[in-house]
């Protein structure tokens, strides 16, 4: 088992090494610079889109907002809390920084998805609409490419099972447990029924419940982290200055930090950033290929909020809380080191504040990438495969929720890498298409 494990440790560490970063970077930022700036330029047109968006009549299975509240269900997790924290206590405050470059660039990356996704995509056997990498690698290349859509499905179905079940199943578990003492068959069973009733009545009802928890949650959270941010308000500047001058200089050991270089801060944070926005994984444009919409630059400036809510929001919120509370010098790290940041901050009341937001976060991630999964084996299988997917989707939730994930969490790393090189492939070849798109779009306005 160790044997195993030292070698799946090995497949992780070279596929998120130095080049899978550097492609998944350097895709948003060629889109960036191809697009002029469009993602910058259109962050407030999209968020009146985005309000607008709750209602449609269009062609489409779900409404423009529920299509990026499904999204964000499946990006808002375990990342926000848990992943910020490991970036910051491995690469120090700087970290942050690298953070928001990834999220500003990864903007882009979602759109062109989103754009891609909405012009490709297909109405299957049972009349709903389908999209995703899968769908646009087969209709917008040429046949030869048709074998890296068939990858992209095959890694997503399997990947699907790590990161977006048992991680988080295994996450709501142990914070439960460790803060309410309730046994974990007990966590289990609940999460499983509770699943059982959103995911088995498909996108439709993943989306409302989506619709209703994501907002709710993630205003709750910024909210609490706000109220912690503010009472050390007259040191935000130097928590600022302290995560921009970290991200180009060596941080010096303090406290239980033994310090961290600035290659350590640029690689955990752009990893950390692309693990909770997932911008280049290609998974969010199969929420948004359901969507009902007929215009695909709309739905892809919708979008690239998910990204910008995400990390520049949520994430930051989660970042300067360690930071001012003085936690990120601890020599704790991950859920345990937000979990001080928060109690610190906010005594007997901010380890809620994180147990609640990991429960809710992770439990939406459930729901978000079931969908995901489930379009991945449909493409490969066809709809029969709809039903023995979601019945085999739950029945893994109780086994991640406990069990031991070692193995489990290098898998899911690997594939999701595996995910992401099809996607990135298919947007540099594809390139031209939403540029062009693009153009006309803004000719039209």
């Amino acid at each position: 088992m160790r044997q195993l494990e030292s070698v799946l440790n090995e497949i992780s560490s070279y596929i998120w090494g130095p080049v899978m970063l550097t492609l998944l970077l350097g895709i948003g930022i060629f889109l960036t610079i191809g697009l002029k700036f469009f993602t910058f330029r259109k962050v407030t047109a999209a968020m009146s889109m985005l309000w607008r968006g709750r209602k449609s009549d269009k062609e489409g299975d779900i409404t423009p907002f529920q299509a990026l509240m499904t999204a964000l269900s499946a990006t808002i997790g375990t990342g926000n809390i848990a992943g910020v924290a490991t970036a910051i206590a491995l690469g120090g405050p700087g970290a942050v920084f690298w953070m928001w470059l990834t999220a500003l660039f990864g903007m882009a990356t979602k759109y062109a998805e989103a754009v891609l996704a909405v012009k490709y995509r297909e109405i299957d056997d049972q009349g709903q609409h389908v999209g995703g990498p899968m769908y646009y690698i087969k209709n917008g290349l040429k046949a030869k490419w048709k074998w890296l859509a068939t990858a992209f499905a095959f890694f997503g179905a399997f990947a699907a099972f790590g990161i977006g079940n048992m991680v988080q199943a295994n996450s709501v578990a142990d914070a439960v447990e460790t803060l309410f003492h309730i046994p974990t068959l007990y966590t289990a069973i609940a999460l499983t029924l509770l699943s059982a009733v959103v995911i088995l009545g498909g996108i439709h009802r993943i989306a409302e419940v989506a619709s209703g928890l994501v907002p709710f949650m993630a205003i709750s959270y910024i909210i609490c982290a706000l109220w912690v941010i503010f009472t050390h308000y007259q040191e935000i500047p130097q928590a600022l200055s302290l995560i921009v001058q970290s991200a180009f200089t060596e941080t010096a050991a303090v406290g239980g930090f033994t310090g961290a270089a600035v290659w350590a801060a640029i690689r955990f944070g752009v990893a950390r950033g692309i693990f909770s926005n997932e911008a280049g994984l290609g998974s969010a444009p199969i929420a948004h290929a359901a969507a009902k919409t007929n215009d695909p630059i709309q739905q892809g400036m919708i979008a690239m909020l998910g990204t910008f809510i995400d990390t520049i929001l949520v994430c930051t919120m989660t970042a300067l809380v360690i930071i001012l509370s003085g936690a990120w010098s601890s020599g704790e790290n991950g859920a345990a080191l937000s979990t001080l940041a928060f109690e610190t901050s906010l005594p007997g009341v901010g380890s809620y504040v994180v147990v609640l937001g990991l429960v809710v976060f992770a439990f939406t991630t459930i729901l978000g990438w079931s969908y995901y999964g489930e379009r991945c084996a449909e493409y490969l299988f066809g709809t029969k495969v709809i039903w023995p997917y979601r019945l085999l989707w739950l029945i893994v939730i109780p086994v991640g929720a406990m069990s031991k994930l070692t193995l489990v969490w290098l898998f899911a790393d690997i594939m999701n890498g595996m995910m992401a090189i099809p996607n990135l492939i298919a947007l540099a070849l594809l390139s031209p298409v939403i540029f062009r798109m693009t153009t006309s779009y803004q000719h039209a306005e």
